[in-house]
């Protein structure tokens, strides 16, 4: 029984992580910077998985300007959808979880998840944004 009810309840995720990437695109539409965070979440997966979560979040944030922009809206993407799904709130920053609290299990399943998430970002942002940003 536990195997029948293990790919709904797979699916049932996939469709939330998609929904939430699919928003997080949307919310960018149209921005001046749309076009770089397409970009960023292209890359964003790869420099995940060479130099792990917390590097990746860490390279965003120091590249973040005053303001919103790109790196910054995309670290906070990434950070609140994997803190929803690990500490059952959403959370803007993911860092200090990561460096306090998080055991290997836990930045493990943090950085499986976000790289789950960020396959469906990725997909929509170059579906959505596209080369203009549009």
């Amino acid at each position: 029984m536990s195997g029948a009810t293990q790919p709904s309840r797979q699916r049932s995720l996939e469709q939330q992580r998609a929904a939430a990437a699919w928003q997080c695109v949307q919310s960018a539409k149209g921005k001046s910077w749309s076009r770089d965070y397409s970009q960023l979440a292209k890359s964003l997966p790869a420099m995940v998985q060479v130099n792990g979560l917390g590097q990746a979040l860490a390279f965003l944030r120091s590249k973040r300007k005053e303001g919103s922009n790109e790196h910054a809206r995309l670290a906070a993407d990434v950070s609140r959808w994997v803190s929803q799904q690990l500490l059952g709130s959403a959370r803007d920053d993911l860092i200090p979880w990561i460096i306090g609290q998080a055991s290997s299990a836990e930045y493990r399943r943090a950085t499986a998840e976000a790289l789950a998430f960020l396959n469906w970002l990725r997909r929509f942002a170059e579906a959505e944004l596209g080369e203009d940003g549009q």
